[in-house]
């Protein structure tokens, strides 16, 4: 006799199927988002990832998303002041977009009415059978904003994508398309209050010759749940900044999967990790070089306190007709407590023989005589370590170079370190 044992599913693998079935009569879309949807939500009933799942080995989610919020529709987000002054927002407050006002040389749309008509169905696709975070968003997402910038528009101003939340769940999406030559600067705000559950999507095409300096920017509270994705395609020539910050969460994985698709092509990632109390912060790249002289280097600098428990993954694939490729990468992370964790795992997988590729990583405690000599020269413990702590980030915020974006960054550093420094 054949038996198939059912599968036992945990309380918040339960709690997205439940929720689900009582959710899908509101939810925007035609048949083919429905069909997304439906292919999305019998991925999730087939189980979280665990540990044994290579990609989520140091995350096990199974484990770690122990339960799930209910949606809230009562739930009303507090607006915040952009993070760079004179910014144009576009607020999603608890998943729901507010009225798009006019930008010049750009198009923008709410999502949930291109997922009504059907024209985003295509662009509901998931990254192979254990994308987790794209089974989750795909399934329950209601909105977003669609951005698409004009050939050859030159922003004089940042655009400002605010996910705001105040406990529940929501679940948004942030695509934005760049045309040729075009040049932008674009800021993902994430953060809330309350024990939420956030999932969200970004999705950036960059055309031939364009250049986007994207900062992602995550300090939601300590009770929350951020489950984060950032997805970008380079055209011939295109250059890429993408600046990822994470200061806050209870449990967060934020995964960056980029492909350099056009000759010339060049990425940047540069990430600050702060980590404290019991939170857990996994941050999982999937870079793949796919044509010939392409560049890339990833620089993520970690501070880990408390009892807080931190990942890098950092996978670059060079297809054997990505020649000239030069790829580098490097992860650093500064220790502050005993009880503190840190797991690095860079990978590179290279098919072309004529490529310069490297990577390296690094676990240190604060060097005592450096503490010591600031010290004896008057300065009490606490800003002493904390002069340390921003020498060992500086390098990466700094090399943005704009003052209108370093500052407000630093800002954000010092708001950490007076709580957990």
């Amino acid at each position: 006799m054949n038996m198939r044992a059912e599968i036992q599913r945990t309380p918040a693998e339960a709690a997205f199927v439940d929720a689900f079935g009582e959710r899908l009569s509101l939810l925007p879309g035609d048949g083919a988002v429905m069909v997304k949807r439906d292919d999305a939500i019998e991925q999730v009933k087939a189980g979280l990832p665990t540990r044994r799942v290579e990609s989520w080995h140091y995350t096990d989610l199974r484990r770690l998303l122990s339960t799930v919020p209910d949606f809230d529709a009562s739930a009303k987000a507090k607006s915040v002041a952009p993070l760079i002054e004179g910014s144009t927002v576009l607020s999603l407050a608890n998943g729901v977009s507010s009225a798009v006002s006019g930008i010049d040389g750009v198009s923008v749309q709410r999502l949930s009415d291109k997922l009504t008509d059907g024209s985003y169905a295509p662009a509901l696709v998931t990254y192979g059978k254990d994308d987790a975070i794209g089974a989750i968003n795909t399934a329950f997402v209601a909105d977003g904003y669609f951005v698409d910038i004009e050939a050859g528009a030159q922003l004089d101003k940042p655009i400002e994508l605010q996910n705001l939340q105040a406990g529940g769940q929501s679940h948004v999406r942030l695509p934005v398309r760049v045309g040729a030559g075009a040049k932008a600067t674009i800021v993902e705000r994430q953060t809330g209050e309350g024990a939420g559950l956030v999932s969200s999507v970004s999705q950036l095409l960059l055309g031939d010759d364009a250049e986007v300096l994207w900062l992602i920017v995550q300090d939601q509270p300590e009770t929350a749940t951020h489950l984060a994705q950032f997805k970008a395609e380079l055209g011939k020539n295109a250059k890429l900044t993408l600046f990822v910050m994470n200061a806050g969460g209870k449990l967060v994985r934020q995964e960056v999967i980029v492909k350099a698709a056009g000759e010339g092509a060049d990425f940047k990632l540069r990430g600050v990790n702060l980590l404290a109390g019991d939170s857990h912060v996994d941050v999982t790249m999937v870079l793949d070089h796919t044509v010939p002289h392409t560049s890339s280097t990833e620089v993520v600098r970690n501070v880990v306190t408390g009892r807080a428990k931190g990942v890098f993954q950092g996978r670059i694939n060079v297809h054997q007709i990505a020649q000239k490729t030069d790829a580098r990468m490097a992860c650093n992370t500064l220790l502050l407590s005993d009880d503190g964790e840190f797991s690095t795992k860079p990978e590179l997988e290279i098919f072309a023989d004529d490529v310069a590729c490297g990577h390296g990583a690094t676990v240190t405690e604060i060097d005592n005589n450096h503490l010591f000599y600031l010290m004896a020269r008057g300065i009490d413990e606490k800003s002493a370590r904390g002069l340390l702590i921003r020498a060992f980030l500086a390098e990466v915020i700094e090399e943005l170079e704009d003052e209108s974006v370093v500052d407000p960054l630093e800002e954000l550093l010092s708001n950490w370190f007076a709580t957990h420094g």
